[in-house]
C-alpha cells in the first residue's frame, strides 16, 4: 500500500549505503559461515567501537540475537528476569523458554525500565534445587516504551546481577537510538554489561544483528549454540559487509539521531492535541488517541495500538522519516480532531 507507516522502524527500507556495501561485497567466491574477510573486518570494527577485544557472533534477527546472547551464560535450570514489556517476554512467542528451556520472570516495568528494587525481589532460592536459579537480568536499551536507561541505572543493575553471580544482558534492538540520545560513547554506557544484542535492522540494515560478548568469561560455546539455534548465516559476508559500513564514520549514530529528532518533532506537534504517556527519549512516541480519531488516521497512515484499554498508541520514527512525512500526518490529525 502507499500509506506511510509509523508502526515500526522495521517497516522502513534500506539505507542506500548499506545496500551498496552488499553490492560491493558481491564479488567472486569467499569462504562461507563467517570465514570471509568481511566478517573479520566487521568483528574488528566492533572491537574498535568498544576499544577492546570483544567476541562477536552475527545472527539473522533480533529474537535470534537475544536467544544466542542468553545462551552465553545460562542453562535450562536458570531464570531470566526482565520487565513485563520486554521483547523476550511479550514478542518472542516463548522462544527463550523453548530454545533455552529457562524460565522468564517478568516484573512490572517503571517507564519501560527494570528497577533494582523490582529485580532484587526475584533474587532468592539460590542453591535450592527446587527453584529456577536466577541467571540473567535482561534489559532493553532503548526500552520498549522509548525511554533510555542512564549509565548509572545500568551500572546499578550490573552490580546487583554480579553480586549474586548473575549476568546482565542488554537487548539492544535500538541501541543506536539509546547511544545517540545519551551522548555517551557505547563502551562507557555498557562498560559493566556482560552481553549485548546489537541491532541493525531497525536502523537501516537489510537483515542481521550482532551478539557482542563483553564479558570474556562467558560465551565459550556460542559457536555451537548459534549453529544449533539456526542462526548461523551461510553467506555471512552479506551481513558483515553491512556492519562494516554501518559502523564506519558513525553512520549508525547519524541514522539513529535523525529518527530520534523526528520523534521529538512529532511528539511536540502531537502534544498540542493528545496526552503523551511516556518521555520521548529515543525514536518512539506514545500518546492517548481516541479510537474514533484513530479510525480516521488509519485511512492513510499505519500505527500500532499499544494499550487498547486506554487507547494508547505508539508512533515509531525511522531513519528515513522526513519533516514532510510528519507535516502531512499532522494535517490529517488536525482535520480529524476538529
Amino acid at each position: 500500500s502507499n500509506t506511510y507507516s509509523f508502526v515500526s522502524d522495521y517497516h522502513a527500507g534500506l539505507h542506500p549505503r548499506l545496500l551498496d556495501a552488499n553490492t560491493r561485497a558481491d564479488v567472486g567466491h569467499t569462504p562461507a559461515y563467517g570465514g570471509d574477510i568481511y566478517t573479520e573486518k566487521a568483528i574488528k570494527a566492533f572491537c574498535d567501537l568498544f576499544n577492546r577485544t570483544v567476541e562477536v557472533f552475527f545472527v539473522f534477527n533480533g529474537t535470534g540475537a537475544n536467544i544466542v546472547s542468553l545462551l552465553s551464560g545460562i542453562s535450562s535450570f536458570n531464570s531470566i528476569i526482565c520487565t513485563d514489556t520486554a521483547h523476550i517476554n511479550v514478542d518472542e512467542c516463548g522462544a527463550p523458554e523453548k530454545l533455552i528451556g529457562a524460565k522468564v520472570i517478568a516484573v512490572k516495568n517503571e517507564f519501560g525500565k527494570l528497577t533494582v528494587e523490582a529485580a532484587r525481589k526475584q533474587l532468592h532460592g539460590f542453591g535450592f534445587c527446587h527453584h529456577s536459579q536466577p541467571g540473567f537480568l535482561s534489559i532493553t536499551q532503548s526500552t520498549e516504551l522509548g525511554t533510555v536507561y542512564t549509565k548509572t541505572e545500568i551500572d546499578a543493575l550490573a552490580e546487583l546481577a554480579h553480586s549474586f553471580g548473575m549476568y546482565l544482558h542488554v537487548d539492544g534492538a535500538r541501541i543506536a537510538n539509546a547511544v545517540a540520545s545519551s551522548g555517551l560513547p557505547i563502551d562507557k554506557m555498557l562498560e559493566n554489561v556482560d552481553v549485548l544484542s546489537f541491532g541493525g535492522t531497525k536502523n537501516g540494515m537489510m537483515l542481521g544483528e550482532a551478539v557482542v560478548v563483553l564479558n570474556p568469561k562467558i560465551g565459550k560455546m556460542l559457536d555451537y549454540q548459534r549453529k544449533q539455534s539456526m542462526q548461523l548465516c551461510s553467506k555471512m559476508r552479506f551481513v558483515s559487509a553491512q556492519f562494516i559500513e554501518y559502523l564506519s564514520d558513525g553512520l549508525w549514530l547519524e541514522l539513529a539521531a535523525h529518527s530520534n529528532e523526528m520523534a521529538k518533532v512529532l511528539a511536540s506537534k502531537l502534544s498540542k492535541h493528545f496526552e503523551l504517556t511516556q518521555k520521548v527519549e529515543a525514536n518512539e512516541v506514545f500518546a492517548i488517541v481516541p479510537e474514533k480519531i484513530c479510525k480516521k488516521l488509519w485511512e492513510r497512515y499505519c500505527f500500532y495500538v499499544w494499550d487498547e484499554a486506554i487507547s494508547e498508541v505508539r508512533f515509531v520514527c525511522s531513519f528515513d522519516t522526513t519533516l514532510e512525512d510528519i507535516d502531512s500526518f499532522m494535517e490529517l490529525v488536525e482535520k480529524s480532531v476538529e
